[in-house]
């Protein structure tokens, strides 16, 4: 990628050689010039973000999918129930083959997925619940320790 802008600056300047073209080569040059220092990751497939703001607008659509069903403008406990799958959920409704992929998943697989899912969001549970009523809470925490 870097190469290929590369090139295409040197037959941009080659080309464009009027006086009038001057201020706009000038500053296509100094424009390009931030992309230099490690800007040239590129990933060629269709559901990779090519860029940051790709990557943002992306996340920025989810969320705004999520606020207009739940009417909520907070989404960190969407997040943090969810985190990472967020984004496969999104893919993944929108795949024409959903449920080949679905069925192909072998059983043992999806249930060590959802054992680490389970696993993760436990905290969080755990301290919704404490917030909601932390006297049931610690009753009820009281309760199990009491019975083992």
């Amino acid at each position: 990628m870097e190469q290929q802008l590369s090139r295409y600056l040197i037959e941009t300047e080659a080309i464009l050689t009027q006086p009038f073209d001057q201020p706009f080569v000038d500053n296509l040059k100094r424009y390009s010039q931030g992309f230099w220092k490690g800007l040239f990751t590129w990933y060629d497939h269709s559901l990779i973000p090519r860029t940051n703001n790709d990557l943002e607008l992306f996340i920025k659509g989810i969320k705004r999918k999520h606020c207009r069903i739940t009417g909520l403008r907070q989404w960190n406990r969407y997040i943090q129930r969810y985190g990472e799958l967020i984004v496969f959920v999104e893919n993944a409704i929108q795949a024409p083959n959903l449920m080949a992929r679905l069925q192909a998943v072998n059983y043992r697989d999806y249930h060590k997925e959802w054992e680490c899912w389970h696993n993760r969001i436990q905290e969080h549970r755990k301290h919704l619940r404490f917030k909601k009523n932390p006297q049931q809470y610690l009753q009820q925490l009281e309760d199990r320790w009491l019975s083992d």
